[in-house]
């Protein structure tokens, strides 16, 4: 049994990462569908395919390296809220990661999305975590 989905996804793909591992494999959820979509949409994964083959599901994600120095893409992946203390940002109070190189990924009542796009939409959720 896993108590925090979320920081076991984080925690394969920076274990990966740091093996130098082409794909990893994560069972699926709906947090983390979403999750691998905007990781793939802001160019820090190759590809990512889910597959459906058991009643829950797993996520193979392709991890993307620089091709002159073989270092990954994904810096750092930094869980924020936590089962134990959760953490929350309005609208107003959304961080920018890096400066705006990095990202936060925010759980909103719209869904799961970028710090920026919730600054444009203006709403605030759950911090999941940065990534950069």
């Amino acid at each position: 049994m896993n108590t925090d989905p979320i920081a076991d996804f984080l925690t394969r793909i920076r274990n990966a990462n740091s093996a130098q591992h082409r794909v990893v494999e994560i069972p699926a959820s709906k947090v983390k569908k979403e999750m691998t979509k905007i990781l793939f949409d802001q160019g820090y994964i190759l590809s990512y395919k889910f597959e459906d083959t058991t009643a829950q599901g797993s996520i193979k994600i392709a991890l993307k390296y620089d091709k002159l120095t073989k270092e990954p893409v994904i810096k750092e992946l930094q869980r924020i809220s936590k089962p134990g203390l959760r953490k929350y940002s309005g609208s107003k109070d959304v961080p920018r990661i890096l400066n705006g190189l990095g990202i936060a990924i925010i759980s909103t009542s719209h869904g799961v999305m970028t710090d920026k796009q919730a600054r444009q939409e203006n709403v605030g959720g759950e911090l999941l975590c940065y990534v950069y």
